[in-house]
């Protein structure tokens, strides 16, 4: 039996999405750990690991989680700064999440059969210190999580204890340590690289830095003794060690947040991610059996594009300066549907059902033609994430004649175009039943302001078991399809925080 250790990394509170991975890992895929390691927010969720939890059990507790209740302002930081050990306190958050909301048991954490390791920062003697379930307590739990500056040191038998993410925000080396032979690692700090201004930004980003510095050097140890075990060599660690890592840009702050759906929305996506990344890997999900619901979440929207449009050429942009020119548009307004959403957000080959009518202003051709069938898909091409391309594609007929409209746009995040880029979709007419046939017209379709805040109105989450989870679905929908722009337009979805 090869003998498995899961790394629960930090990432402050990003780590819900990490709590969505282990409902998949733990309740879908019936994986079993030899051993777990806690490293800054990730210590929460082994907490809740060592107490029995089941993966959903610990989902849920973050799909729950009291954002706003749980913060808790350090006044004497407001009135004398200088002097002051910290902006917030883990009072409330002891109270509010901890004891109340989560309900963690420290006499079950300490009796658990599953074996945790904690790391914390004893400041007093100038070490890491990495501590068994059976030793935990709440004062040092929350050590685990005291961010400098941030937090005030935690006295425990008088050394001072801070969260240990300076020296390590995934001790896999503890791990191996232990001898194990699998590494399952769920990281959730950024690895964008984007330096962005601000003190705010700066401190976490030092955090980043450290933490993916300290983790690549730590793999890139595992990877040469691996290779030198390969060779018929020892090896630093004496055998070969499989890394398993499934590393995710999570959008929510890793301490600033006001908004609890975005909670819930983070745990979806690391459940999406969880199942996709599984079945990649031929693991075998219960979610995938027949008859399970989870898998038929749907979601439907409409949306209407319109703009200049030309027969008689072959690209976009010269058929938008006719259409220009000699008066000419197109219209397409579509009826989308996408099945198994959490399926289409991580894999290409899971397109949308698109349906609706095609409007052409001008000669030819007439308002109103039906598509009864069509395609929408998203994806990003090879390992460009920060590209992705929305693929737009109708079948329609006039006067017996079949033909097909196809479309797309192109983002790239972190463009400077990304309003232009979100909103535009450059457009081909071929003759046929597809995209293969002869392109007998072009142009530009475009998406306005009241067009756009008429399409978020009309999203619909189908499915859905809660309220919490339907918000959440249309959270990681609206931040998918307008990328930055989402925080610009979320709050014109009715029912949106």
């Amino acid at each position: 039996m090869q003998k498995r250790s899961l790394i629960l990394a930090g990432g402050g509170v990003k780590v819900a999405y990490q709590a969505g991975v282990m409902q998949v890992w733990l309740d879908e895929a019936g994986l079993t750990f030899d051993h777990a390691d806690g490293a800054s927010g990730g210590v929460f969720n082994l907490a809740m690991y060592c107490q029995g939890l089941s993966g959903k059990e610990i989902a849920d507790n973050w799909r729950r989680f009291p954002v706003l209740r749980s913060i808790g302002l350090n006044w004497f930081s407001f009135v004398r700064f200088y002097w002051s050990e910290s902006l917030l306190s883990y009072n409330r958050f002891r109270k509010k999440v901890l004891r109340k909301r989560w309900k963690l048991d420290w006499e079950r954490i300490k009796a658990s059969p599953r074996l945790g390791t904690f790391n914390v920062y004893n400041f007093s003697k100038n070490k890491l210190e990495t501590i068994e379930n059976k030793a935990l307590s709440e004062d040092l739990l929350v050590a685990c999580v005291t961010l400098p500056m941030w937090f005030p040191p935690v006295t425990i038998n008088g050394d001072r204890y801070i969260d240990g993410v300076y020296l390590t925000d995934a001790n896999v080396l503890e791990a191996v340590r232990r001898g194990v032979d699998e590494l399952w690692i769920i990281w959730t700090v950024s690895r964008k690289a984007q330096w962005r201004g601000s003190f705010v930004h700066t401190y976490f980003q030092i955090i980043e830095t450290v933490a993916n510095g300290n983790l690549q050097r730590d793999l890139d140890r595992i990877e040469a003794s691996n290779k030198a075990i390969a060779e018929g060599k020892s090896g630093e660690f004496g055998k070969s060690i499989k890394v398993n890592m499934l590393a995710a840009e999570v959008p929510l702050h890793y301490l600033i947040n006001v908004s609890s759906p975005d909670f819930t929305a983070a745990v979806e996506q690391g459940i999406a991610d969880a199942r996709a990344w599984c079945r990649e890997r031929g693991i075998t999900l219960s979610s995938d059996a027949p008859g399970k619901g989870k898998e038929l979440m749907a979601l439907s929207f409409r949306e209407t594009m319109q703009g200049p449009f030309a027969l008689g050429v072959t690209d976009p942009e010269e058929g938008r300066k006719k259409g220009l020119a000699e008066g000419t548009s197109l219209a397409l307004h579509g009826d989308i549907r996408i099945d198994a959403f959490d399926r289409f957000v991580n894999e290409p080959a899971h397109a949308g059902a698109l349906t609706g009518t095609v409007d052409f202003n001008g000669p030819g051709f007439a308002a109103g033609m039906k598509a009864a069938s069509g395609v929408f898909n998203l994806f990003s091409p090879g390992k460009d994430k920060s590209l992705k391309h929305f693929v737009y594609e109708m079948a329609f007929q006039h006067e017996g004649k079949p033909y097909y409209l196809a479309g797309r746009k192109d983002v790239r995040q972190n463009s400077g175009r990304l309003w232009p880029d979100t909103t535009t979709l450059y457009t081909r007419l071929h003759e046929g039943k597809d995209a293969k046939g002869k392109v007998i017209g072009a142009g530009v379709l475009t998406l306005g302001v009241a067009e756009l805040t008429q399409l978020l109105g009309t999203v619909e989450v189908h499915n859905a078991a809660s309220d919490a989870e339907r918000l959440a679905v249309k959270i990681r929908f609206g931040r998918l399809f307008l990328g930055e722009l989402w925080d610009s337009y979320a709050r014109r979805i009715p029912g949106m925080p």
